[in-house]
C-alpha cells in the first residue's frame, strides 16, 4: 500500500446538483481541514454508481458531469478527485474501500461523512462501522449533520421531485441558485414565428439531465456566455398544433436575432402555468402575450 506524503481531510459523494446540503458539507470540510493543517478534498464519481450496480438504471441528473465539477471547484475545496466506479470497486467492502482507495491511494486521514452517506458492497454498514474501521487504520471519521430549507431536508432526490412537479422556485431554494439547463438551438416546427412569437428550440447537451414538468416558465437565457436575456419557455408537446414530441421552446423577449446552432444556458425562475390545448390560434396568441408579460414581471422582481 502506497502511503502518500500529503494528507487530506476529505468527503465523498456523487454530489449531483452541488446543492446547499453539499455546500454545507464542503464548507465544514474546509474548516476541519484547516484545523488539522491538511488540505481538503471532495471525492466524487465520473459515472453514477447505480449504473454499474443496475445495468438498466438511467440517471436523471441535476447537473451534467462538467457542470458538477465546475460547481465543486467553486466551493473553495483544495482538490476534487474523480473516481471511476466499476465492477471491482462495487465489489469492495467498506473497510477495503477505506483502506485501499481512501487511505492508501488518496492519502485521506480525516473523512467527513454525510448524514445519509453509505458506501461499500451492499451498503450494509453505517457510521459506527466507518468510525471503527478508521480507528484501525489511523483515519478520523467525522459525522456531518443535514441541512433543512423551508422545513424540507435538502437532498438531490428532493430537488428532482420538485423539478418533476414544476416547482422550480423551491428547487432553486434548495440548490442555492436557479436550476440550469444548457443546450444548442435547433430547428423546430416554426409555429411560434407564424403567430408573432418566434421561439428557439433548445436541445439539451446532456440527455440524462432531468427536464422540469411540462408547462410554461419564466426563464433567463444566456447566448454563448453573454448577458442573461428575459424569456419564457414552453416545455411540452404543443397540443394546440397536434404535436407529440417533447420540446423546449423559448421565446426571448425583445430579441429578434438568428441563434440557430448557437449554445445557450437556460436558468429557470418560476413556473407560470400548465401547458394546455387552445381552441383557436387567436386564443393561443392572447395567452402567449399574457405569458410574456407575466414572465417579464417575474424576472424583473428576481
Amino acid at each position: 500500500m502506497e502511503i502518500l506524503k500529503t494528507h487530506y481531510c476529505a468527503t465523498i459523494g456523487f454530489f449531483d446538483g452541488v446543492h446547499r446540503g453539499h455546500q454545507f458539507v464542503i464548507e465544514r470540510l474546509n474548516m476541519l481541514a484547516r484545523q488539522r493543517s491538511m488540505e481538503s478534498m471532495a471525492i466524487t464519481f465520473g459515472n453514477h454508481p447505480r449504473q454499474v450496480v443496475h445495468a438498466d438504471y438511467i440517471p436523471q441528473l441535476l447537473t451534467p458531469p462538467d457542470e458538477k465539477l465546475r460547481l465543486l471547484t467553486a466551493t473553495g475545496v483544495d482538490h476534487v478527485e474523480v473516481l471511476t466506479f466499476d465492477a471491482d470497486m462495487a465489489a469492495m467492502s467498506a473497510r477495503d474501500f477505506m483502506r485501499e482507495v481512501l487511505f492508501g491511494r488518496l492519502g485521506v486521514r480525516a473523512l467527513l461523512i454525510g448524514y445519509d452517506n453509505r458506501f461499500g458492497h451492499n451498503r450494509a454498514e453505517g457510521l459506527a462501522d466507518y468510525v471503527r474501521y478508521g480507528r484501525e487504520m489511523g483515519m478520523e471519521v467525522i459525522a456531518n449533520s443535514p441541512i433543512d430549507v423551508d422545513g424540507l431536508r435538502v437532498s438531490s432526490s428532493l430537488i428532482r421531485r420538485l423539478l418533476a412537479e414544476g416547482d422550480v422556485k423551491e428547487a432553486a431554494s434548495c440548490l442555492g441558485r436557479e436550476f440550469r439547463m444548457e443546450g444548442s438551438v435547433g430547428h423546430g416546427f416554426q409555429e411560434g414565428r407564424k403567430i408573432g412569437f418566434p421561439t428557439a428550440n433548445v436541445v439539451p447537451d446532456c440527455a440524462q439531465q432531468i427536464v422540469p414538468e411540462a408547462g410554461v416558465y419564466a426563464v433567463s437565457i444566456s447566448i454563448e456566455g453573454g448577458e442573461p436575456l428575459p424569456a419564457m419557455m414552453n416545455i411540452g408537446t404543443n397540443p394546440t398544433f397536434g404535436r407529440d414530441r417533447l420540446t423546449l421552446e423559448a421565446h426571448i423577449i425583445g430579441f429578434s436575432g438568428d441563434i440557430y446552432g448557437r449554445h445557450v444556458s437556460v436558468d429557470f425562475n418560476s413556473r407560470l402555468r400548465d401547458e394546455r390545448r387552445f381552441d383557436s390560434i387567436d386564443s393561443l396568441r392572447a395567452q402567449l402575450q399574457h405569458d410574456k408579460e407575466a414572465a417579464a414581471e417575474a424576472l424583473h422582481r428576481r
